[in-house]
């Protein structure tokens, strides 16, 4: 059964996950399988997030030093909005394909990497990010840093823009000062 935590709850309960996944990852335990249980891997999904998602996060910052817990939770939270309030908590039950991703390269605007995690984001918000694409991975953080955002104003951004590219496009060269 669907039930709505309230968001003190669902942080809390968060943080005892991405804890868990921590002490898993430091404990030689680096897959989502093997970091996270079935309760855990469940009470994710109710949020619209999966292990792999929560597995990325946990195992950069020991690597790389980012993203933190805070960034991490502020990512998950607009996730978690979206996919009660926008897909009613139901996954939209499509995975994407990498193929379908924008290359490294393309840019918008002379903006390199920007077409890349506009389509990221989306796939983000929608819950449909294939297995081997992270969102906030080594080649986004830099990117948001150099526009001056963060990746949750990013996410925040793309969600409230909704399909107009146009809209993004133009909100970060404001942001980088490029316009």
């Amino acid at each position: 059964m669907f039930r709505v935590m309230n968001d003190d709850a669902w942080r809390q309960q968060f943080r005892e996950v991405y804890d868990r996944g921590t002490a898993a990852w430091k404990a030689g335990r680096r897959t989502p399988k093997t970091m996270f249980d079935e309760s855990d891997t469940a009470f994710l999904a109710g949020i619209g997030c999966t292990a792999q998602e929560l597995f990325d996060f946990v195992d950069d910052y020991p690597r790389y030093g980012e993203p933190n817990f805070d960034t991490v939770v502020e990512i998950t939270a607009i996730r978690r909005d979206y996919f009660l309030n926008v897909l009613g908590g139901k996954p939209t039950g499509h995975v994407a394909s990498m193929a379908d991703l924008p290359a490294k390269t393309d840019k918008a605007d002379g903006i390199a990497w920007l077409p890349r995690l506009i389509a990221k984001a989306r796939l983000k918000l929608r819950g449909e990010m294939p297995a081997d694409l992270m969102y906030g991975c080594g080649g986004d953080r830099p990117f948001v840093r150099e526009m001056r955002t963060t990746l949750p104003k990013f996410l925040t951004l793309v969600r409230d823009s909704g399909d107009d590219d146009r809209l993004i496009i133009d909100a970060v060269k404001r942001k980088a000062r490029l316009k």
